[in-house]
């Protein structure tokens, strides 16, 4: 992508922007390799990297397997309806926007201080038909109308962790209602040794869902080391085949579980009700160090 036309070089005075928002302590620390990137950190962790001149990098693992979910949902080029619950500094948005022109999208971000400070720091390019709103995320999801969504992604964090109530069945039917036919749903889950969260949201996806693929680090999934794993589901067939070259032709190769080794992995793990729900669990401290 080239520079936008308010595009310009950071000069070695560009300092960082620090300011309380709804969900803690935000931070965008400039990219000193990248002209006019950005990554953002709540509380210390870091959430998003944004690069205003090239929204086509995408600096984060997971962010990068989203944006194989992103090229794959439908044709190359052609516009999308896209539904991202959590915003962040609108990465994957930007994304969508830059390889799909004319796709219309919804923000679902809780944290208005947080939407107001990324709008004014990190401004979306002119005619970005991208809409925010800030509302809870089951909230925003439940007033999208049935069957508008060609691609759901949940990435949802409060305190580095994901809220129980986004990771239900009863969640999942309101994904499935808001989905077109045909239409994938993303997840950004975080998990680490013994993975019981990973687990019981791979049962919970196929309880609602007919396909399935998971997309991680080899490590993350042999329980080696916390860290993402992106979740893809959908009642159509998924590509397999590209989602698993794609995941392996990245600068950290991933590798994609899908069919009976994805059964295996939840070692007979029950789907997951609003009932009994948790929050996924928080990271060790040695993972953002």
């Amino acid at each position: 992508m080239g520079k936008s036309r308010n595009s310009r070089r950071r000069g070695a005075g560009d300092a960082p922007v620090v300011e309380a928002v709804d969900g803690g302590l935000a931070e965008l620390i400039p990219d000193r390799d990248r002209g006019r990137a950005w990554t953002l950190f709540i509380d210390g962790a870091p959430q998003s990297h944004v690069d205003l001149d090239d929204p086509l990098h995408l600096s984060f693992e997971y962010q990068r397997r989203l944006g194989h979910v992103v090229d794959l949902v439908a044709p190359p080029g052609g516009p999308v309806h896209v539904l991202h619950l959590g915003g962040g500094a609108l990465t994957l948005a930007r994304y969508v926007a830059a390889t799909r022109p004319r796709s219309t999208q919804q923000v679902v971000e809780r944290d208005a201080t947080l939407v107001e400070l990324v709008r004014r720091q990190l401004p979306l390019e002119s005619g970005a038909r991208v809409r925010v709103r800030s509302v809870d995320a089951r909230e925003g999801l439940a007033k999208v109308p049935d069957g508008w969504a060609d691609l759901i992604v949940a990435d949802v964090y409060s305190g580095a962790r994901t809220p129980a109530h986004l990771t239900s069945t009863e969640f999942l039917d309101e994904v499935r209602r808001a989905l077109k036919p045909g239409g994938w749903y993303a997840a950004n889950l975080a998990d680490g040794p013994p993975l019981a969260h990973l687990r019981g949201q791979v049962a919970t996806a196929s309880a609602c869902f007919a396909e399935l693929a998971l997309m991680a680090d080899p490590t993350v999934l042999r329980g080696k080391r916390f860290g993402n794993a992106v979740l893809v589901a959908s009642d159509h067939p998924l590509p397999f085949p590209e989602l698993t070259r794609r995941a392996a032709s990245d600068p950290h190769p991933g590798r994609v579980e899908h069919g009976k080794p994805l059964t295996d992995f939840t070692g007979g793990a029950a789907p997951v009700t609003d009932a009994v729900a948790v929050a996924s669990p928080a990271p060790p401290p040695s993972v953002f160090r």
